[in-house]
């Protein structure tokens, strides 16, 4: 019998800011311990200074697990889960919102990472290899079976079930596809736009993210110099061929000659009205999606752009700052988006995750997770793949976003092929990829 007995907290912050970057990228790191061996490995992200207080947070919601038996509490990490979230005393300071929940995600990735090591596998294979019933078990149920039940969700998992093992032999050969924001951020020259777009279409990528809002007409010439490279054939990768715009796989996605697709981040700058027809300016550019246009939790909002955007043939995307799975329910309830951005430490940890991608799977809604900053894109790739081989069963529309930064911190980074795509984790022994 393998208890917990304590935990370590560790505030760790890059200076990114330093260069160019909007902020100094943050992580509030635990260490789940026991009486073994055994450890699990978790954080959540911020962009600074709020660490100080997310470690705090981290404290309080790691308390309520020091005594438990581990293989307690995986037998029924749904149920863990919600032991996690019940203290009355915590709740009354969220409820499943703001510092809260996001501390409560760095513990539950700290224990879905000591399970997964419990059983020498990469997360992603630990959920995979589960069965319906036990993924069904494993997921945040409270206050969305209105959304999708059980007994829906069970339904749905055993479909795909019969094409896991192919596709999973798929991806492995192939890997994830992935998208790059880190040509696109306000703060850059035209230079150097230039020169990492220029670099990010050699290396295989063929989905590319840039910041607006500050200024259209900025805006719009920033975004003119990354379609004027990725349009054009010459800057492809030796041997590879132009993809079909037309092609499934870019349908509705506004992609360029040679299948390029563009989209467009305003991080919650506008107003609903200000949002559509700011957008609406920058149609020239054929974004395929504008993401976090207002609001995060403004659902009705986000619908009313969605319905503005609609004529123009651009979608409307959201998720990094969606605080919980019922922010997601409303959103696709309302029809409010095109592209669901689930964010690994948002959320409250993986039983939380697997809700979401269970309601997005329902509601035919892409789940394009959120990365970037430190440890994101280490996380969401495991993410992906439980979405693509045991819920959703399709990779060929969805992208993963990557930042090629601070990777080199970890034990066992991430990393894309000569594709522009994320290789999937192999090592046994790493988890959910978190080892400072």
């Amino acid at each position: 019998m393998v208890k917990i007995t304590g935990y370590k907290i560790n505030d760790v912050r890059f200076p990114t800011s330093l260069t160019g970057d909007e902020c100094d990228y943050s992580s509030a790191y635990v260490t789940l311990l026991t009486d073994s061996d055994l450890v699990g490995y978790g954080m959540t992200f911020t962009i600074g200074r709020g660490n100080d207080i997310v470690c705090i947070a981290i404290k309080e919601v790691a308390n309520r697990l020091v005594g438990k038996d581990t293989e307690e509490l995986f037998s029924n990490m749904g149920k863990t889960w919600d032991f996690m979230m019940a203290d009355p005393q915590l709740r009354w300071i969220g409820p499943e919102k703001g510092v809260i929940h996001i501390a409560s995600g760095a513990v539950n990735n700290a224990l879905w990472d000591m399970y997964a090591r419990s059983r020498k596998k990469p997360l992603w294979k630990l959920v995979v290899d589960f069965t319906p019933e036990e993924i069904v078990q494993s997921a945040a149920f409270r206050y969305i079976s209105d959304a999708i039940t059980k007994e829906e969700a069970l339904a749905m998992l055993k479909e795909k079930e019969a094409g896991k093992k192919e596709r999973e032999a798929k991806v492995r050969e192939l890997g994830y596809p992935a998208y790059v924001t880190s040509a696109g951020w306000l703060g850059y020259t035209d230079e150097k736009v230039a020169h990492l777009t220029k670099e990010a279409v050699a290396q295989g990528f063929n989905h590319f993210k840039m910041k607006v809002g500050a200024d259209q007409a900025n805006d719009l010439r920033r975004a003119k110099i990354i379609r004027s490279i990725i349009d054009d054939p010459q800057y492809l990768p030796a041997g590879i061929a132009p993809r079909d715009p037309k092609s499934e796989a870019l349908r509705g996605k506004n992609a360029g000659p040679t299948g390029s697709v563009l989209m467009i981040d305003a991080n919650q700058v506008w107003d609903v009205k200000q949002a559509i027809d700011y957008v609406i300016g920058l149609k020239e550019i054929k974004p395929w999606f504008i993401e976090e246009p207002t609001a995060p939790d403004d659902i009705l909002g986000h619908a009313a752009i969605r319905k503005g955007l609609q004529p123009h043939g651009i979608g409307v995307a959201t998720g990094e700052h969606a605080h919980n799975r019922m922010v997601f329910k409303q959103l696709f309830q309302a029809e409010a988006i095109d592209v669901a951005q689930i964010d690994s430490c948002r959320l409250a940890g993986v039983s939380e995750v697997l809700s979401v991608l269970l309601m997005a799977a329902k509601f035919g809604v892409l789940v394009c997770p959120h990365a970037g900053g430190v440890g994101l894109c280490e996380y969401v790739i495991h993410l992906s793949l439980i979405d693509y081989i045991a819920v959703s069963g399709t990779m060929e529309r969805n992208v993963l976003e990557f930042v090629d930064h601070l990777h080199e911190h970890f034990v066992t980074p991430c990393s894309i092929n000569a594709q522009g795509r994320y290789n999937v984790p192999t090592n046994p022994d790493e988890g959910y990829r978190h080892v400072f």
